[in-house]
């Protein structure tokens, strides 16, 4: 008599589905190319108006359609990633380096200058993003360059704070203490010992500020508080087609589905850059 020993469990062997960084970081990559390489290889005049062709749906001859003005959505849209990411790219820089010398100067300095810092910090971010440069815009005016600096100023508290509970860290360390005793001068300190083991987070947290800097100007943008028309910025194709929602929705949808792609895909790839770097499985 045989006895059937049950099998032991085996796992299907299926095709590896793709890792949603993987895809995230494919539509970045695609994006950056497309900001760099994509208005000379393979669009056209953003600005070029055709009467003759006014708000045909997408087509053969017109991929993404055309707008109020006959201009070729498509192209618009391709030129818009330079504008947006350029914007984008911009501000963020801004803000981690700001916060990045404000973090520094309030982690080294006397505790009365780190307490007033400190407070500025949280004032700051008492303020919602885009409040906080809306009430910038209103002081220096609208266009492309209050518009970085604005977002800059509004975003770099969140850098300031972390560098600065970083460096708090950092100075008590003992290589930090034993640089100190050899006598090591404090530019030298800061540059070599404390600046190199601050930045950790830093890249991670840009990632992620960057596509909140690209959906922040997008939405002053579309508020007309950033590039003016006829400016091929996604903010503000939104807003010149929102009026025609009704009968030519890619003027305004398509435009959007660049803004939606380009900051969920940062955000993935940013979620995954702080899920390795605080050492958790993706």
């Amino acid at each position: 008599m045989t006895i059937a020993l049950p099998r032991p469990e085996t796992r299907r062997l299926t095709l590896r589905q793709p890792r949603p960084g993987i895809a995230a970081a494919a539509v970045v990559l695609a994006l950056v190319a497309t900001a760099v390489a994509g208005p000379a290889l393979f669009a056209g005049d953003p600005l070029a108006a055709d009467p003759m062709h006014v708000l045909e749906a997408p087509s053969a001859a017109h991929w993404f359609g055309t707008d109020q003005l006959g201009r070729d959505v498509f192209d618009r849209v391709v030129h818009g990633a330079r504008h947006s990411l350029s914007i984008g790219v911009a501000a963020t820089v801004i803000a981690v380096g700001a916060g990045i010398l404000l973090g520094l100067l309030a982690g080294l300095t006397h505790r009365y200058a780190d307490e007033a810092l400190s407070r500025g910090f949280d004032a700051l971010s008492a303020f919602p993003l885009v409040l906080l440069a809306l009430l910038f815009i209103a002081i220096a005016g609208t266009g492309t360059a209050s518009l970085i600096v604005a977002i800059g100023i509004a975003t770099l508290p969140h850098y300031a704070r972390v560098v600065r509970a970083q460096t708090l860290v950092v100075r008590r360390a003992p290589y930090v203490t034993h640089a100190v005793a050899f006598g090591t001068s404090r530019t030298r300190l800061v540059l070599r010992h404390v600046l190199p083991n601050v930045l950790g987070p830093i890249p991670v947290l840009a990632m992620i500020g960057l596509g909140e800097a690209v959906l922040i100007a997008a939405g002053l943008s579309f508020l007309g508080l950033g590039p003016q028309p006829p400016s091929p910025e996604w903010g503000a194709m939104l807003s010149e087609g929102r009026g025609y929602l009704h009968i030519a929705w890619w003027a305004s949808i398509l435009p959007g589905a660049a803004v939606t792609a380009t900051v969920i895909s940062l955000t993935v790839i940013g979620r995954h850059l702080q899920g390795r770097f605080e050492g958790r499985r993706q």
